[in-house]
């Protein structure tokens, strides 16, 4: 279907969070926008993600009663991001990020709650907090869609349950103690219940969380605002007059179409993630080609901006953020990648080892941090391995990448090459690689201190976050317990990225900016567009989606006042 008009005040170039914020913001102002999609499905990597969204001083922590202010969330990034490079984008990121959530939820159909206990991933930093900055979308009844639930990104398989139900976090607790307590167990067979009606109608549950959730609720503001959203469409080029951007150059189907843009065109595709050329260029080597991101995201934005004369913001610690990731064949003969972000690592009894066989890193650390380690420990060798290791016990208890915990049955992640099991660590050793001598002493040495609960080489369980995503139940320490109970498993992982920090230079109007610090007129940038507000550093979880929906609301709202500087907010230093 081709879009209904020739001309629109917006057009924006993606259908992710910072996407459809710009949209959805711009169409509350009484813009008429387009959106553009290249896939059948809108919500990009965000519909897969676990929807966190990093504000610090959000108004919902104060109606939680949770204390934070501008001064300390300053305090913290000046820690955690102490480059001076794009400040002033971590300042109007600060001052409006509350502004964009107080907006989005008093005019649009997003809605966020705060999750109380979630430590920044720096814990012992001046200005940290433990919870509160982070929100997570409320949950979302995908029949409210209609018939365009069927162009909702669907989440990861392996983050549902029965084939197509979503979990809440809050009711993981309750599914691990099925038969063990009549109020979880009740509550389990009412969730089950719902599902069960809602697929005799629908191809998966309606009842949507995390990212997906986020996902379907700016989808519904759009669809609200009567947004057009024009899916399975290439934009094959910006439509230049004079020095400002007027449009965009579209294929569709078979046939090449103009389509002008009155105030300006947003670029959101998501960065570069599964464009090899680009890896290859900003990636170090022992990064290789595994991404934990939408395969759509193959640099479209930064083409077409570049091409109008834009700037690349190259001034990154790190060009993306990152994640340890295990791979496997989903029962369609695609690979599936798993990012190991919060379920596993920090577990009591699994350590993770190098191809000497040696532990390298505290496995209990944000996985942006567990990652770097990797690609250290790597020092430019692509494809070198890495191994998470651990016991049938801690299988059982936690489970390991998408295989759940209480699986009864790990012959068909053995046979397919995804799990490596063994009787005894030595013949474990030898099958992936490892001298049997080396991996043998690492256990060894782990385990004299793991079973009083210590880890003096690595000081894993030493924070709140590492505490806080161990197994508070198992004493004295919730990420430290030794590795005894065979048979023993090995999982291999790779460095994979979440999400590219290399993007456009942009203002704190989210306008793309030339390599002269000027603006291109009628251009702005979003979500994994935009370069990094922390240079590829990561201080907390959600800190893709916080900036991606702020800068999102940031470039809406000036479209909306057609393209004049917007009011001045509060300053801050960063």
């Amino acid at each position: 279907m081709m879009p209904a008009h020739e001309t629109y005040d917006v057009i924006v170039i993606g259908a992710g969070a910072g996407g459809m914020t710009a949209a959805a913001v711009a169409a509350a102002e009484g813009l008429r926008v387009l959106v553009i999609e290249k896939t059948a499905f809108v919500g990009g990597t965000t519909a897969w993600s676990d929807g966190m969204v990093w504000i610090p001083a959000n108004a919902k922590m104060k109606e939680t009663g949770l204390a934070d202010s501008i001064a300390d969330a300053v305090q913290y990034l000046s820690s955690t991001v102490p480059e001076p490079a794009n400040a002033g984008l971590r300042a109007a990121f600060l001052a409006r990020g509350p502004e964009a959530i107080a907006y989005l939820e008093a005019r649009t159909e997003v809605q966020l709650r705060p999750v109380k206990v979630c430590p920044d991933h720096y814990p012992e930093r001046l200005g940290a907090t433990s919870g509160g900055r982070v929100l997570q979308p409320a949950a979302f009844d995908g029949i409210r869609l209609g018939e365009a639930f069927a162009r909702l990104r669907p989440p990861l398989p392996e983050l549902m349950l029965f084939g197509g139900m979503m979990v809440d976090c809050l009711d993981i607790p309750h599914l691990c103690r099925v038969g063990k307590s009549l109020r979880s167990t009740l509550r389990v067979a009412r969730l089950v219940s719902q599902y069960a009606l809602q697929r005799l109608r629908w191809s998966r549950g309606t009842t949507l969380h995390l990212g997906n959730a986020l996902a379907a609720r700016l989808y519904a503001s759009l669809l609200a605002r009567r947004v057009e959203i024009l899916c399975s469409a290439d934009v094959e080029d910006l439509s230049i007059q004079g020095d400002r951007v007027s449009g965009v150059v579209i294929r569709h189907g078979a046939r090449d179409r103009l389509i002008t843009a009155r105030r300006g065109v947003v670029l959101a595709t998501g960065g570069f993630s599964h464009d090899a050329i680009l890896r290859k260029r900003f990636f170090p080597a022992a990064a290789g080609l595994v991404s934990a991101t939408d395969t759509s995201t193959t640099g479209d934005g930064i083409r077409l901006a570049t091409t109008a004369g834009a700037a690349l913001n190259t001034e990154a610690t790190s060009p993306a953020y990152w994640v340890p990731a295990s791979l496997f064949r989903r029962a369609d003969g695609r690979r599936g990648v798993f990012p190991h972000m919060v379920t596993d690592r920090a577990k009591p009894g699994v350590i993770a080892v190098n191809a000497a066989g040696r532990r390298f890193v505290n496995e209990a650390l944000p996985y942006h941090e567990f990652a770097l380690a990797m690609l250290r420990d790597a020092n430019g060798e692509r494809d070198r391995p890495f191994y998470l290791v651990c016991d049938r016990p801690f299988l059982w208890s936690y489970g390991l990448g998408r295989i759940r915990p209480l699986t009864r049955n790990v012959r068909r992640y053995v046979a397919g090459g995804e799990l490596i099991e063994a009787p005894d660590i030595a013949e474990l050793a030898a099958k992936i690689g490892i001298r049997p001598a080396v991996l043998t002493a690492t256990i060894a040495s782990y385990n004299a201190d793991a079973k009083e609960g210590r880890d003096p080489e690595f000081g894993r369980g030493s924070t709140i976050y590492q505490r806080h995503h161990g197994d508070a139940a198992h004493k004295p320490n919730p990420c430290v317990a030794p590795i005894v109970g065979a048979p023993f498993f090995a999982m291999r992982i790779y460095p994979a990225d979440l999400g590219t920090a290399i993007g456009m230079k942009v203002d704190a109007q989210a306008r793309v900016l030339r390599e002269d610090g000027t603006p291109i007129a009628g251009l702005y940038a979003c979500g994994n567009d935009m370069g990094s507000i922390t240079n590829g550093n990561c201080p907390a979880p959600g800190i893709m989606l916080g900036p991606a929906l702020t800068f999102g609301y940031i470039a809406g709202r000036h479209l909306a006042e057609g393209g004049v500087a917007a009011p001045s907010a509060a300053r801050a230093s960063v």
